[in-house]
Order: structure tokens, then sequence, then C-alpha cells
């Protein structure tokens, strides 16, 4: 056993740090939520996992722990995570990357056919005791565009295209012609953004939350979309405008969206997406499957393996960019 503590940072109150039991087995640990915890161990530590704590409390830990090496978050999405001094720092960051996208694809895929089937409105006639027929749309023929192609990106796209979808992806640099990638049709470069946008029947959103891309999905995307389209937001809330958003939706600009993450967190009393009847709203939750948490857990607990033998790290993030 590495004789450096492990530091884990929790949101105060937090008891869901998996396999504790587990961890102590291969590194002496402490677990806290106040940087106070943590005084009398930052002199040796070498690694920090990023459990649950605020960016406040990393950035206190990690400016008194000269010898870090290495920062885990336990999540995919990292403005809870970098801060400058983090930045230009040597010290190596890993995320979550692709722990959690084999349940977001299927919460896309779900969106995706809630709006198809209506179930909306089959609810809603069987909670009134209506018998309505009514007809349903297929999605085999339609078209899914991707923002943001990486794990989850892939992972929608896997399940869509069993489903005889068309799938058009969009990333930040789009990759060599030659290079073909069997389950898309198309691969679009950040610069065709609204193209793509007007050629799909439903969208998703999964690009990290950047300088870049907040308020990537605007007045002038949403001005182009069909109005038949569906929007599922799967990344981060500010990657899409609100205001926007709320106006396409209430004006019928597009069918409708299904969203698991927002600008505010928990959503407030009387906001706008609770009663917008196009609306399917998730409290950030796609992916809480039972084993969510163990699943994080086990994934860094290998990253701890490798970092132990001295192999390389997988997920390493490019901190200038920010995923």
């Amino acid at each position: 056993m590495n004789e450096s503590p492990l530091l884990v940072l929790t949101a105060p109150g937090d008891k869901d740090v998996s396999l504790v039991a587990e961890l102590r087995q291969v590194a002496p640990i402490i677990v806290g939520d106040s940087a106070e915890v943590f005084s009398e161990a930052v002199a040796n530590a070498e690694i920090i996992l990023h459990w649950s704590g605020s960016l406040a409390l990393l950035r206190d830990v990690f400016l008194v722990s000269p010898r870090v090496r290495w920062v885990h978050s336990r999540s995919a999405g990292l403005e809870q995570t970098l801060f400058p001094e983090l930045i230009a720092s040597k010290v190596v960051v890993t995320n979550g990357s692709g722990v959690f996208s084999p349940s977001l694809g299927e919460f896309a895929l779900a969106a995706i056919l809630y709006f198809a089937k209506d179930f909306r409105r089959m609810i809603r006639n069987q909670m009134a005791g209506v018998w309505e027929q009514f007809d349903v749309s297929m999605i085999s023929g339609k078209t899914l565009g991707i923002v943001g192609y990486g794990s989850i990106g892939r992972a929608v796209a896997a399940r869509a295209r069993a489903l005889e979808m068309n799938i058009l992806a969009l990333r930040r640099s789009a990759a060599n012609p030659s290079q073909k990638d069997p389950i898309i049709d198309r691969l679009y470069g950040s610069a065709q953004l609204l193209e793509m946008l007007s050629r799909c029947d439903y969208i998703v959103v999964t690009v990290p939350l950047t300088e870049q891309t907040r308020g990537l999905i605007g007045a002038a995307e949403f001005a182009v979309m069909s109005k038949n389209a569906v929007l599922i937001n799967l990344g981060r809330g500010p990657t899409i405008d609100e205001r926007a958003m709320i106006k396409a939706l209430s004006g019928n600009r597009i069918r409708g969206a299904a969203l698991d993450v927002f600008d505010q967190e928990p959503l407030p009393k009387g906001h706008p997406f609770y009663s917008l009847e196009n609306v399917l709203l998730s409290p950030h939750c796609g992916d809480h499957t039972p084993d969510w948490l163990d699943n994080a857990m086990r994934f860094f607990l290998a990253q701890l393996g490798r970092f132990q033998r001295g192999e390389t790290l997988l997920n390493i993030v490019d901190k200038t960019l920010g995923y």
C-alpha cells in the first residue's frame, strides 16, 4: 500500500462515497468536506479525488498540497474542477468520461421515443379516463444530430443506429474523411453547426461547458431548426441559451425538449420548464442507475492501480480546452 494519503473531497453531508472499505485496502484515505479536515495530510498527499466537493474546496486544498501529482474528478464535466492555478500546473487531471455514457445513451433514446409516440398524451388521456386513438411517429428513417461526438455522443449514436435512424454528428474538428465512423452518416466541424441542425428531427447536445460552448445553441440555432425538431440536452445547462429555448418552446418554434441539465440546479419553483407541455424534465439524474456511484469509484480504483504501477492514466484532460 502506498503510504501517501489520498484526499477524498466531498460536499457537506455527502454520505455516498462508494466502496470506501475497498479503497482503504489500497491507499490510506482521508474523507472530508472542509479544508481543515485535510490540514495534517496535505504536506504528503499526491492524489486528490474530487468526489463531490465544491470548486472552492478543491482550490483551497490544492493550493496547500505541494506534492499533488494527480487530481481525478468523479464527474465528466469539469466546471467544478478546473481553476487557473490547476490549469497552469503540471498536475495531471482526469475525469469520469465514459463511466455514465451507456445510461445516458438509453436516456436519449427514451426521450426520442417519448416524443415520437406522444407518451404525454397517452398518460394524460389515461388519467382522465379518455379513450382517444391518435397517430404516432416512427423514428426509423428520422435524422438524429449529435452536438458533441464524444463518449456520450457515441453511446447515443450506437443505440439510435440500432433503430435505423440516420445519424449526423458534430465535433470541434471533423476527422479525416478517410477515417469513416460506421455508426454515423456524416461528421460536421464546429463551423457547420447551423447546417447540421437544419437537417435534424432530433438533436442531442452532449458538449462539456467551456467558454467556447457556453450559449452554443441560441436564437440563431433555433431559427434554423425544423418546427418538428426535438432538442435533448445531456451535457450542461448553460450550453443552451435558456431564454432563447423558452421562447422557441413556448412559441412552438420547435416541437419540444427533453432536459436533464439546467442553468440553475435545482430548478427554481415556478420556472417555465415545469409548466411547458412540450418539455420532458429530468432533475439531472438521467444516469443515476442503482450502481452509478459504484461504477464511478470502480473506475477510480482502476485508475489508482494504473497510477501506482506507473502506467499512463485514462481520460487525461486537456486543461486548456476544459475537457
